[in-house]
């Protein structure tokens, strides 16, 4: 676990940078435009280039130097979070000048995430999968409690500017720790045949660029937990593309309790991966997974009810516990199942249907909100004698609403989980057996 340890501590430490300079954009992107579409569009321009990429990165990843790709997608962030600082500086800086940053910055991470969880197989053992995801998990919620905790601090202080400014120093502490990581490269897979060889490369090529979508379309457990994760997605990530502009809408555009939130969802995520760590995860993944999908349903639905931090903290706390859980387990099934010098073409094709679910919640999230639902939870709105006593009426209510629903539909997927045959089965074989760390 050493090498893994040294990788993910310099994670750490620029997660926490990342999300600095994030929640800084978030307040100055709400200052500048007061709407949820404009926040919502910051997570879908950051998705969509990852989209086409994913369909030629699992090949790039299962072919190239695993270590230099991450060292790339380093540096490209590193580069686009010093122009956005400049142009601040000049004050140039304007919302679509973010959009074409994360454009950038997301297409270069797809690559670099995918580099990584297909090195994550070779230089952890078996019995380690889910311990190292549940520690990959410490990265996100660890940044999620700092890095807005310190950016809400100090973006009065220093402005977006002396955000930037200590993100970049982040920046190099992954660079280094990544630099002096030894990270193998997997064993090449089986030579083609010679039918194969003699084919056109325009056919070779398309057979390459396919080859994730019909190994796992060719195997019914694994074609269902691909869906299953692909439907939760989507009802998670359009929840949560407006979660932000929900509690500033609620709160009179407050930072400090917008930043509060995020810090009990990284406490929550910590405490829950520090757990997994320590405990090796479940005996069965699957059950694993899928209580975590039901734990964070339940938990959200509470959070969309709510108007204040007497509800929100508590119920953030329970739902952040769910997801080190749910992702670990869900990763180590996939390790498991699949063998290491394919896997970043598997993961690609998975990211591709996973990530597209995503970017369409992503899309329809802030006109949902904005002109649908946010109307209509007015005083005089449509629906608000039917919902009001549950979720008030004014700004937010709306988004508050939608929240909820999206959390309904997560619990359900959850729960539907375990009567899917195909899933089962699956279950049997991703069975393990805990080990000491």
């Amino acid at each position: 676990m050493r090498t893994f340890t040294l990788i993910w501590l310099g994670q750490l430490v620029s997660k926490v940078g990342s999300y600095m300079t994030f929640f800084a954009l978030t307040l100055w992107a709400w200052e500048i435009t007061g709407s949820a579409t404009a926040l919502a569009l910051l997570g879908l321009f950051s998705q969509l280039p990852r989209l086409p990429i994913s369909l030629f990165a699992g090949i790039v990843v299962d072919r190239y130097n695993r270590k230099l790709l991450m060292l790339l997608g380093d540096a490209i962030a590193a580069l686009t979070t010093l122009t956005i600082g400049l142009l601040y500086l000049t004050e140039s800086l304007q919302i679509w000048h973010l959009y074409a940053a994360v454009i950038v910055a997301g297409g270069f991470e797809q690559i670099q995430t995918l580099a990584y969880q297909a090195s994550v197989s070779i230089i952890v053992p078996k019995q380690h999968y889910t311990r190292a995801n549940s520690m990959a998990s410490v990265v996100h919620y660890g940044a999620n409690i700092m890095g807005p905790a310190v950016s809400g601090a100090l973006y009065p202080v220093v402005g977006l500017s002396g955000i930037v400014a200590l993100d970049l120093v982040t920046f190099a502490a992954a660079f280094l720790t990544l630099l002096a990581a030894h990270i193998p490269q997997p064993p090449q897979s089986l030579s083609p045949s010679q039918s194969f060889q003699k084919s056109s490369p325009l056919k070779q090529f398309i057979f390459q660029l396919t080859f994730g979508f019909r190994y796992v379309w060719q195997r019914p457990s694994l074609q269902t937990l691909l869906l299953i994760t692909v439907v939760f997605t989507f009802a998670h990530d359009l929840g949560g593309a407006i979660y932000g502009p929900m509690i500033l809408a609620r709160t009179g555009g407050s930072a400090q309790t917008l930043a509060s939130v995020s810090a009990m969802a990284g406490f929550g995520g910590v405490v829950g991966a520090l757990v997994m760590s320590g405990w090796g995860g479940p005996k069965c993944p699957v059950n694993g997974m899928l209580a975590g999908y039901i734990g964070a349903g339940l938990s959200k639905i509470g959070f969309g009810m709510g108007r204040s931090l007497s509800v929100w903290l508590p119920t953030q706390v329970c739902s952040s516990l769910n997801f080190p859980l749910m992702s670990s387990a869900g990763n180590a099934i996939w390790m498991t199942q699949i063998p290491s010098e394919i896997q970043g073409r598997i993961f690609a094709a998975n990211s591709l249907l996973i990530q597209g679910a995503g970017a369409i919640a992503l899309l329809i999230a802030g006109p949902l909100a904005d002109n649908l639902l946010e109307p209509a939870m007015m005083p005089d709105g449509a629906i608000v004698a039917m919902f009001s006593s549950v979720f008030g009426s004014g700004p937010g209510a709306g988004m508050g609403l939608l929240y909820t629903l999206c959390a309904f539909a997560m619990l359900l997927v959850g729960i539907g989980g375990f009567f899917l045959p195909h899933l089962k089965t699956l279950e049997k074989s991703t069975t393990v057996q805990h080990s000491r760390f």
